[in-house]
């Protein structure tokens, strides 16, 4: 991974959640009238410190990035001065305890809120909802999708862009039910087509469920001309230049990119021979794509990208816009839907019906933080809501060491009226240990397998 590319976005996104994570227990607890002796960004040795605030409150950065605390004044910790006992945390009623400690989650969805409600109203281009059939005997094809058909409506859900596309029939697969596409044809005319979605599992972690279903977005044909040559690449070495148009490859003529890319990919190591225009004139090439891993298969990359077509573009993108009463709305709207999402998905994995390959970690974070960051601030700012809302959601899991672990503690002590046993506590305290350790095992795993495999 590139040093810049990659773990900069990461490291810049999770920093700016734990920020607001840990906001949120300091600010609840300071309003709750709580002592809070220290806020740390990330475990271990400091990195930087510094003192601010009446209550002298240690501000602190420190080398190891991923999570970080609030510390308050607490009789179970350490000895507390007289005057202060009436501003330590287990001096405090259970009600205020639960908001100091629901707090720092519902501060990261409501982070989530805030990005996507000003997504929402500044507007970003998306690709259209225009379908494209990936295989004859496929689910959408026995549907009667056909290439070019633009999605209008899933199930009475009016969706805008091929990502508010993605997400209704994500949802509607980890249901496993039927939906109808409410759709408007190449040719102008309205349609239906219901798509049977009972057999899709997201079993895997790998396979695309949208792909499964036999779709893609749809795309107009792409001449193959040479927009970018990458520096050392195959295409440079052979002495391609930007501005190129493919004419042949091994002997066979080319009339797209689609097809330059597929038998590109089939030639991994293989001296294949090119022609090109460059100038009104014909050139002869040779190159040897490099072989690269991807999903498991052998495939060859040459290092060029696409010239920006200059035709058609309006065909494929739009843009999303909403005004500022209707993106809150929908902001609110997103960041529940996901959260639910997630939760389902969490209980699928601990039930079996959905494989533990698609828990991920922080590699796989940092791999989607750069890729976001490349297609543009909108695309990382959505990247940084989605994060917010995992990072809510997992904290408010009823295990213990978890935010949601200790709200499950007071949520006892309101209805018994006593708190628990510090005993049972403290047994808690190591299965949500174990707990935790076995999920970032599960995601590491994951990781490595998607990094060894391309």
């Amino acid at each position: 991974m590139n040093l810049f590319e990659y773990v900069i976005p990461f490291v810049l996104a999770l920093g700016a959640l734990i920020f607001f994570h840990e906001y949120g227990h300091y600010a609840v607890a300071r309003w709750c009238g709580v002592k809070v002796l220290r806020f740390s960004v990330g475990f271990g040795r400091p990195l930087a410190k510094w003192v601010r605030g009446k209550d002298r409150t240690e501000w602190v950065l420190a080398a190891f990035p991923l999570g970080g605390y609030v510390k308050m004044l607490d009789e179970r910790e350490g000895p507390v001065a007289p005057e202060d006992l009436d501003r330590a945390f287990n001096r405090q009623p259970v009600g205020r305890r639960f908001a100091i400690v629901a707090a720092g989650p519902l501060a990261n969805l409501l982070l989530a809120i805030v990005i996507y409600w000003g997504l929402f109203a500044t507007g970003t281009e998306e690709l259209k909802p225009r379908l494209a059939v990936i295989e004859p005997q496929s689910i959408a094809a026995l549907a009667g999708v056909r290439d070019g058909d633009l999605v209008v409506r899933v199930d009475n859900e009016a969706v805008r862009s091929w990502g508010e596309l993605r997400w209704a029939l994500l949802r509607h697969a980890l249901d496993q039910r039927q939906v109808v596409l409410n759709v408007r044809t190449a040719e102008g005319v309205e349609a239906f087509r219901m798509l049977d979605l009972s057999g899709i599992k997201i079993d895997d972690g790998e396979a695309d469920p949208i792909a499964r279903i036999g779709l893609r977005p749809w795309r107009p044909l792409i001449v193959p001309i040479v927009g970018q040559v990458m520096s050392g690449s195959p295409a440079e070495r052979a002495g391609l230049l930007s501005g190129d148009r493919f004419v042949s490859l091994a002997g066979a003529p080319l009339d797209s990119w689609a097809e330059l890319v597929e038998r590109v990919r089939t030639r991994a190591g293989v001296a294949i021979d090119v022609e090109v225009i460059r100038d009104g004139r014909r050139m002869h090439f040779t190159l040897t794509p490099d072989e690269a891993v991807e999903a498991g298969q052998r495939v060859g990359r040459i290092g060029i990208a696409v010239a920006e077509p200059t035709e058609g573009r309006a065909e494929l993108f739009t843009t999303v816009r909403y005004g500022i009463g209707e993106s809150l709305s929908k902001a609110v709207a997103k960041t529940w839907d996901t959260s639910v999402l997630s939760l389902k998905m969490i209980g699928r994995m601990i039930t079996g019906d959905v494989s533990w390959k698609n828990l991920s970690g922080p590699v796989t974070i940092a791999d989607y933080a750069g890729q976001s960051a490349k297609l543009g601030w909108t695309h990382y700012l959505g990247f940084v809501a989605l994060i917010s809302i995992s990072l809510g959601v997992l904290n408010l899991l009823p295990i213990p060491v978890l935010d949601g672990g200790h709200l499950l503690y007071y949520t006892i002590e309101i209805i018994k009226g006593g708190p628990v046993p510090e005993r049972v506590m403290e047994i808690g305290q190591q299965i949500g240990l174990v707990a935790l350790a076995m999920l970032m095992a599960f995601a590491f795993y994951n990781d490595l397998t998607r990094l060894f495999s391309g």
